[in-house]
């Protein structure tokens, strides 16, 4: 698994999990919660800006699959299939298993693991509104159920990095459309530029049959990201203007 683009539900099920090394703990009085280092870095960053540092605390980041299945197994005999399938992900077939993912909660007593409470106003609102500028998005929003097969999480954040969160905020798409999207700004044609940050990003989708013959620009710095549909994205940073 490489990248922050990785495609995770029941039609894409995880093929690979991240190195141990690659995860560290969300904060120190969470150290059984973990995250990707980048992700972890952004959400600190966020969680500063929002005025959101003790009001909104991690709930659940990564889960290795063995978590996942006793999730899924726990939910059916508590909750029964229709909840369960509604906001619990397959085994295998989890954003958490990432460690690209982490539901937060607002701080209360009562926090519920599944299904914190992470209401629209005050920093949890904030958050949200702000999630995009640090490379966060809101994975499961109202009305994207049937796209992607989870329903309406408030509380589930999915770090994806910039420009691509920002892309996907301002178009309103969630990562299995903005991937869609993205096919049509195939290597070697015009690629997708977007402009922010004092940068300008180029986006092209590499088809997977290309992908093992990629070859990155020079002088350039650039990033690449696994899709888990079998092509990548290539990101180009060039400077603004």
């Amino acid at each position: 698994m490489r990248g922050t683009l990785y495609l995770v539900n029941r039609a894409h099920p995880l093929a690979g999990e991240p190195e141990a090394e690659a995860l560290v703990p969300v904060d120190d009085s969470h150290p059984r919660i973990r995250l990707h280092a980048r992700a972890k870095t952004m959400l600190e960053q966020l969680l500063t800006a929002v005025g959101g540092r003790g009001a909104i605390v991690p709930v659940s980041g990564y889960r290795p699959r063995s978590e996942q299945q006793a999730i899924w197994d726990d939910s059916l005999a508590e909750h029964g299939q229709k909840f369960t399938e509604t906001y619990v992900a397959m085994p295998g077939c989890s954003e958490h298993q990432t460690g690209l993912a982490i539901d937060l909660g607002e701080n209360r007593p009562d926090i519920d693991f599944l299904c914190p409470a992470f209401p629209d106003d005050g920093p949890c609102g904030e958050l949200r509104r702000r999630a995009a500028d640090y490379g966060f998005v809101l994975r499961y929003p109202e009305g994207k159920e049937a796209v992607t097969g989870i329903g309406h999480e408030p509380w589930h954040f999915r770090y994806v990095g910039w420009p691509h969160a920002r892309l996907m905020e301002e178009r309103g798409l969630v990562l299995e459309e903005y991937l869609s999207w993205l096919h049509e700004f195939p290597l070697g044609a015009e690629p997708l530029r977007y402009q922010g940050l004092g940068r300008q990003f180029e986006i092209s989708y590499v088809p997977a049959e290309q992908a093992a013959e990629l070859e990155f620009p020079a002088n350039l710095p650039c990033q690449t990201s696994d899709t888990n549909e079998g092509g990548v994205v290539l990101t180009v940073w060039r400077d603004a203007g």
